[in-house]
């Protein structure tokens, strides 16, 4: 039985991807070579690459806007240090949301003054900072889009001159905005777009050369631009289904389509949420993120029942992150409203039970 994955990441990635990656990994195109075999230089790789950088600033709207899309390597992880790296020449604001916040803030001090311009530490991270005053004389604004951990979501960025990064690792391509107010967007793959590999940099070129420092090849933005990314050997199999991906949810009607089948599933589970008392969501209402719903269950005794009939349901993947503890749903792109259903339908049959 394929089970109901909501699994925070790696993500749940839509059947005729998967068919069409298991192909392309025993032959690609009728070439005679698998996928995973072929030169990352070959005409048949560098198409795929381009295709990827293409479809991405095709559905996020910024072609012919001064953006380059990069498919590089080390997670979101390393996009914490490298951001810092080509763009701190003084001073920068972070949005502190959770987690992820922190490590980039962590990292960004390595290269210059850091201000946390705001933050919802106070609260266990369960909401998302309103109201806050941007300081002037930033070199930019980073913020975290979704935080998988806490369930919370960014739902209005600010208006300011100062440049906005973004990491948007988990909601990227997940729900329609003008994404030319940002200068640097970041997000792994493992996500909303494909495997564990390869993650998805847009970077406003303007923004770029700023910085007085030395910046290593492999951690500069203009070297991966100039080599269209492919300064090293890419991650070739993490491209392929990425660009799979986008197709997907090009043909599908792009991010107004997605948005819309989200937002159902994200109703559907937070009414059940909100009018069973067996559960309590644990993000701020109005806060809630579309991708991952937090929540904790009011009665310790029913816990068993529920892991069990989750279990024997097929669902997968949903205990919360230690942090929160609970569970967590995480309902990216490719899970269905179907799965959504049976989960909920699950948590309803509970507190006829209790």
């Amino acid at each position: 039985m394929k089970k109901h994955n909501f699994s925070a990441g790696p993500c749940i990635l839509p059947k005729e991807v998967m068919q069409k990656a298991s192909q392309a990994v025993i032959e690609l195109d009728d070439s005679g070579l698998s996928l995973i075999e072929i030169s990352h230089r070959s005409a048949a790789f560098v198409s795929i690459m381009e295709k990827a950088r293409a479809l991405a600033l095709e559905l996020l709207g910024l072609e012919g806007k001064g953006y380059s899309a990069l498919f590089l390597q080390g997670g979101a992880s390393t996009q914490f240090l490298m951001a810092a790296y080509n763009l701190l020449e003084k001073k920068a604001g972070y949005v502190n949301t959770g987690t992820w916040s922190l490590k980039a803030i962590k990292e960004a001090k390595l290269f210059g003054d850091v201000v946390e311009v705001a933050s919802s530490q106070d609260q266990n991270f369960n909401y998302i900072p309103k109201g806050y005053t941007i300081p002037n004389g930033l070199d930019y604004l980073h913020l975290t889009s979704n935080n998988t951990i806490f369930g919370t979501q960014i739902k209005e960025f600010p208006k300011t001159k100062v440049p906005l990064v973004c990491d948007m690792s988990s909601d990227i391509f997940s729900r329609q905005m003008d994404f030319s107010q940002f200068d640097l967007i970041y997000a792994g793959a493992q996500k909303n777009m494909g495997p564990a590999g390869t993650t998805l940099v847009v970077v406003k070129e303007a923004i770029l050369g700023k910085v007085f420092r030395e910046i290593p090849s492999m951690l500069n933005y203009k070297v991966h631009i100039g080599k269209d990314s492919m300064f090293n050997t890419p991650p070739v199999f993490a491209v392929y289904v990425s660009m799979l991906t986008l197709q997907w949810l090009k043909d599908l009607g792009g991010i107004a389509a997605i948005e819309e089948i989200n937002e159902k599933k994200a109703n559907l589970i937070y009414s059940e949420i909100d009018l069973n008392p067996v559960f309590a969501g644990f993000a701020a209402k109005e806060d809630r993120s579309y991708m991952n719903a937090t929540f904790n269950i009011t009665d310790d005794a029913l816990k068993e029942t529920f892991d069990t009939m989750c279990k024997e349901a097929g669902i997968n993947g949903i205990n919360g992150h230690r942090s929160v503890g609970g569970y967590r749903a995480s309902m990216y792109n490719a899970l269905t409203l179907e799965s959504v259903g049976v989960l909920v339908d699950i948590m309803s049959e509970l507190e006829k039970k209790g």
